[in-house]
This record gives C-alpha cells, sequence and structure tokens, in this order.
C-alpha cells in the first residue's frame, strides 16, 4: 500500500470548510484525523478535546504531520449577547491555546500549522483595497480575528511552520451564506441590504479548500493570505447576480439597515459592513483559482 502523503488532524471538521477539505484530501490518498467534542462519527479517525477544560486526548497527534485549525463558534449563529461574544472569542482562543500547549509538552511529528482567521481582520471598509500588512481594524471581530491570530502565531516558537488563511464570505451549494442569499431571491424576494454598497470578500469552496491544500504542501508559504477572489463585488451586485444565475428578478428597494439592526442587533454589522481584500499574495505563490468569476462560480453552486 502506498503511504499517504500527509497525516491531517483537522479541528472543526464537522463544519463547511472541514467537511469538503477532508473529501478533498482522502480522495487524493492523504491520512485525516478528526480533532472535537464528538467522538468517532465521521468515517475516519476522531478524537476529542475539552476546549474549556484544556484537555486533548494524546493520541490525536500520533503520525500526524499537519494541523489544519478550523474550530470556532459560528459568529452568525446566535446573537451577540456579552456570553456569546465570550464563546466566540474563547472557541478560537482557548482552543489554540491548547493546541499550543499540547505541541509544547508532548512529543509530536508536527511541522506545519495552518489556521484559519477572517476577513474581518481589517474591520470594515476604510475606502481601501486591504493587504496582508495592512493593520487589523478596531471592532468586535476584528479583535477576534487578531488574538486568535496572535495564539496561532505562538506556534511558530515551536519551530513548526504557521499559515494563516483570512477567509471570505465561503460559497457553497452545501449551505453556508450562499443558501441564506440566495432563498429570498427564489421566491422572489431578493433585495440589497443596507445601502447595499458594501463589499463581499467572497470564495468559492472549491478554491478555499484548494487554498488550504497549497498551505500544506508548499513549504514556502508562511504568515497571512487573504482567501477571496481580486473581483471586486458589493452586497447589490452579489444579489442581482445570484438573480441572474436563477433567473428570477430582483426588484426590490433595499432591507433598510434599521430593520436587520432590530433583527439581529450587533450582529448586523456583518451583512452591513464589509470591506475588499487582495488576494494578491497568494496567487503570486502560484495559486490558480477554478472559480475568480461571481458569475461562474453561482453557475456552478446554484445551477449544476
Amino acid at each position: 500500500m502506498t503511504p499517504a502523503k500527509n497525516n491531517v488532524l483537522i479541528t472543526g471538521a464537522s463544519g463547511l470548510i472541514g467537511t469538503h477539505l477532508t473529501e478533498l484530501l482522502l480522495s487524493r490518498g492523504d491520512g485525516v484525523h478528526h480533532l472535537g467534542r464528538a467522538g468517532k462519527r465521521s468515517g475516519v479517525p476522531s478524537f476529542t478535546w475539552d476546549i474549556q477544560k484544556q484537555t486533548l486526548d494524546a493520541a490525536a497527534l500520533h503520525s500526524v504531520n499537519t494541523i489544519v485549525h478550523l474550530a470556532g463558534a459560528n459568529v452568525g449563529e446566535k446573537r451577540w449577547t456579552p456570553k456569546r461574544r465570550q464563546e466566540i472569542l474563547e472557541s478560537r482562543t482557548r482552543s489554540t491555546r491548547l493546541l499550543f500547549d499540547t505541541l509544547q509538552q508532548q512529543k509530536h511529528t508536527v511541522k506545519n500549522f495552518i489556521a484559519a482567521s477572517g476577513m474581518s481582520y481589517y474591520g470594515p471598509d476604510r475606502g481601501a483595497v486591504f493587504t496582508e500588512d495592512d493593520p487589523p481594524g478596531n471592532d468586535f471581530l476584528a479583535d477576534v480575528s487578531r488574538q486568535w491570530e496572535a495564539e496561532a502565531d505562538r506556534i511558530s516558537s515551536l519551530g513548526i511552520r504557521v499559515v494563516k488563511i483570512r477567509i471570505g464570505l465561503v460559497l457553497s451549494k452545501k449551505g453556508g451564506a450562499l443558501e441564506k442569499l440566495a432563498m429570498p431571491v427564489r421566491y422572489f424576494a431578493g433585495a440589497p441590504l443596507g445601502s447595499g454598497d458594501q463589499y463581499i470578500s467572497w470564495i468559492h469552496v472549491d478554491d478555499l479548500c484548494g487554498m488550504f491544500i497549497k498551505a500544506i504542501d508548499d513549504p514556502t508559504m508562511h504568515g497571512a493570505y487573504n482567501a477571496a477572489m481580486p473581483q471586486h463585488t458589493t452586497n447589490r451586485e452579489m444579489t442581482k447576480a445570484i438573480g441572474a444565475v436563477l433567473h428570477k428578478p430582483v426588484f426590490l428597494p433595499p432591507v433598510p439597515s434599521i430593520f436587520l439592526k432590530l433583527a439581529l442587533g450587533d450582529m448586523s454589522q456583518m451583512v452591513l459592513q464589509g470591506n475588499r481584500v487582495s488576494p494578491e499574495k497568494i496567487l503570486r505563490a502560484g495559486f490558480k483559482p477554478r472559480f475568480d468569476n461571481l458569475s461562474d462560480a453561482l453557475k456552478d453552486l446554484l445551477v449544476s
């Protein structure tokens, strides 16, 4: 039997990205382990951890050479009460800290640590296209991403290569944001949100997972990389593009910001604010996206 190219441990593997990434890695012959709160349920070796108690099954790291760290509470799942804000932050920082402590304290074969982060690192649009060299913003999600990345950066002190993938809006046919954006359009209720002029930094799930795989394979990659396409798209343009692909008219006026703020509270900033980012760094590293055109990405996900 040909040995696996890599043995990859994925945290947060039950989510949209982790599920797709697992399939792609297995299809090319990599070994995959999962680390999460639940026991074995995925068809691959699965191990448990308890982030609150800071405990981790040491067997999870057996023969692993790469960790892909995706774990983190869904920022769009519940209203941002003080308790939920704490959960969003600590699910990222304390989980990363637990991995650091475990790697520091026990023998292992890990050489690569590929961490998820968010495009929210930069905060809302400041009138320019953000690159990886720009400083973080100063709102809640920007601070979460900053602290999350700071914990990941500590792992480089252990002689492990660290890559941070700052993820934009992930487009997938298996749930996530696209499903929520497309549903009202399907029923002739599609409309821009707020001004509609806020930018959406988007990426097809295939390309996002492709970036993670490149980060696993390419030893020259270090530090942060933006995971979005160079086509800068507003909320209004995204809504109209979905309508065009589904052959549904988008004619309603924008949904007023005040309604979204009343319905979502502080979480409304996720849909009312946006930013533009440059993917030039990862493109220069040799990554070639399959779907760098929004219409093509939507046709692949909504039609095929």
